[in-house]
């Protein structure tokens, strides 16, 4: 697994410089002006699905390797593709943008402890000694909180050419992802496909049964229509490539991966298939 885990820090430190790009202070100032959306949302993302996760994991008897996978894509906060897709939804973005920015900058404090927490539960005893969950915020603070805020500075700098690229930086972050998932077939194609099978039904239910949690969830607390979107939307996509980085950076073993890349498959179908269903509503 040694080119995934050479390439998984620098894509997500770009994938992350890239998301700091598209954010100013407003984003950040929509927590305390609108703060009913942002704290559902956020329940649902950070709190609520590792806890549905570990229910499937209990449920499906999962191999240890890919319940702690299915932890670590479940404790990752959405990405940049959620921004997007609740463009495509007619949802709020600008809920959306400051669901994914404050859950990616708090996630070197909850995916640290929802990983290590699930796998004292769990009972994974492969995870070294010398990898602490202090030594994981720190890596992450490198590769996700620095990455954001810099971003963000030249963005201010810089503020009317970033705003006319930001499709094209979009583009790019998303052709990042694909790069990781393209190394990890490559060098583990062997194995891969069994894994998948195991993770299959684990994610896929995941993913659908969050979405649509969120959903109502929001649909009974949130203020409209568009946050309700928003809302499913961001607990459905997860960041892939930070919890790529995670599980490599805690274990040497492409099993924790795979359901990472799994979700990443499935999330963009049910993605899509959920903004068909959701556009209908005005």
């Amino acid at each position: 697994m040694e080119i995934v885990t050479n390439i998984a820090p620098i894509a997500l430190a770009l994938i992350m410089l890239g998301l700091g790009l598209g954010l100013t202070i407003q984003d950040f100032k929509r927590v305390i002006l609108s703060p009913k959306d942002f704290t559902i949302g956020i329940i649902c993302q950070v709190i609520l699905l590792p806890i549905i996760a570990y229910i499937l994991v209990l449920i499906l008897r999962l191999p240890i390797e890919i319940a702690l996978g299915l932890m670590i894509i479940a404790a990752a906060p959405g990405g940049v593709t959620s921004n997007v897709l609740t463009k495509f939804a007619n949802g709020d973005v600008a809920l959306s943008i400051t669901l994914t920015a404050v859950g990616s900058l708090i996630s070197i404090i909850s995916v640290p402890i929802i990983v290590f927490t699930s796998a004292d539960l769990i009972g994974v005893t492969e995870i070294s000694k010398e990898i602490s969950m202090t030594g994981i915020a720190l890596k992450m603070a490198l590769v996700v909180t620095l990455p954001v805020i810099i971003g963000m500075i030249i963005r201010a700098l810089a503020k009317n050419f970033i705003a006319s690229n930001l499709n094209i930086i979009n583009k790019i972050t998303g052709f990042l992802f694909i790069i990781i998932f393209i190394a990890i077939w490559i060098e583990e194609k062997d194995s891969i496909l069994d894994y998948m099978k195991q993770a299959g039904l684990a994610v896929i239910t995941l993913n659908i049964v969050m979405m649509i949690l969120a959903f109502f969830i929001a649909k009974i607390f949130a203020t409209g229509i568009p946050q309700k979107k928003c809302i499913a939307l961001e607990c459905g996509l997860q960041n892939g490539t930070l919890a790529v980085f995670v599980a490599t950076q805690v274990f040497n073993d492409i099993a924790y991966v795979v359901p990472t890349a799994a979700y990443a498959l499935i999330m963009y179908i049910t993605g899509f298939i959920f903004i068909y269903i959701l556009r209908n509503q005005s």
